[in-house]
């Protein structure tokens, strides 16, 4: 069945109509994954932060303009990433504080004029995820520090003022470091060790038996020596007359 030029008109402004309304219905995919950095880099991973290279020369498309902005998507890799869905007003942009019920939010928002394409030269070109810990995670784009290990992914969002227009792939998996409690060596311990561990605390205990015997005679010695008054004992004193109170006339036996 063949369209008449009315009937592929309407088509037309149908789907044009559609896209105005529904714009994440027709989002530009960009073939790039955000990576980790370099693994020569120090704090490349730590237990609330990981570093990521900037997407130098990604967004430029000549859909994407300098205005529009591009968002960090941070998500969790169990089942987070999978229900990700680009929030169509600015009002529905998840913060972390979102994170528990929805697994996701979005952060580090930028622009394409700050990834350029080129080389870096000198300076170091990452973005640290979690590195903000004065923002509150009601904040929007807040960088707050992740509270778990993960697994994470990301994948950056470029978003217009009518709604988001282009995403990248998502990145794989991110594991942050684990804090490892210090555990005893297993298997049973030698007769030099306990020697090793016993001999301080003989040591210890004859150094506080010292001090407490020390303690005591003295004590002792003390309150031993030392009379102390009781009710019944005399006190006797001698009339002192100051200068005040002494009368020449007194004395001449006026």
């Amino acid at each position: 069945m063949r369209l008449t030029g009315g009937q592929s008109s309407l088509l037309m402004a149908l789907l044009l109509l559609l896209t105005c309304l529904y714009p994440g219905m027709s989002l530009e995919r960009i073939s790039y994954a955000p990576q980790l950095s370099s693994a020569t880099l120090a704090g490349r991973l730590t237990q609330s932060t990981f570093t990521l290279e900037q997407p130098r020369g990604q967004f430029s498309h000549l859909n994407i303009s300098d205005f529009d902005a591009i968002w960090l998507v941070l998500a969790h890799s169990n089942g987070g990433h999978q229900n990700f869905t680009a929030p169509q007003r600015v009002e529905d942009t998840p913060v972390p504080a979102n994170f528990p019920q929805r697994g996701y939010y979005v952060t580090l928002r930028a622009n394409r004029a700050l990834y350029p394409g080129g080389q870096p030269g000198n300076q170091l070109r990452v973005l640290r995820v979690g590195n903000d810990t004065r923002c509150s995670p009601m904040t929007r784009g807040c960088n707050h520090p992740l509270l778990g290990p993960g697994p994470y992914r990301v994948k950056f969002l470029v978003v217009r003022d009518r709604g988001p227009m282009a995403e990248t792939e998502w990145s794989s998996e991110t594991r942050l470091q684990q804090a490892e409690a210090l555990q005893a060596a297993p298997g049973p311990q030698s007769a030099d060790t306990v020697v090793i561990v016993a001999i301080p605390s003989v040591l210890l205990a004859i150094l506080l038996t010292a001090l407490l015997t020390l303690l005591i005679y003295t004590c002792y010695d003390t309150c031993g020596s030392t009379s102390i008054s009781g009710p019944g004992e005399l006190v006797c004193m001698r009339r002192y007359n100051t200068h005040h109170m002494f009368s020449p006339s007194a004395e001449r036996g006026f």
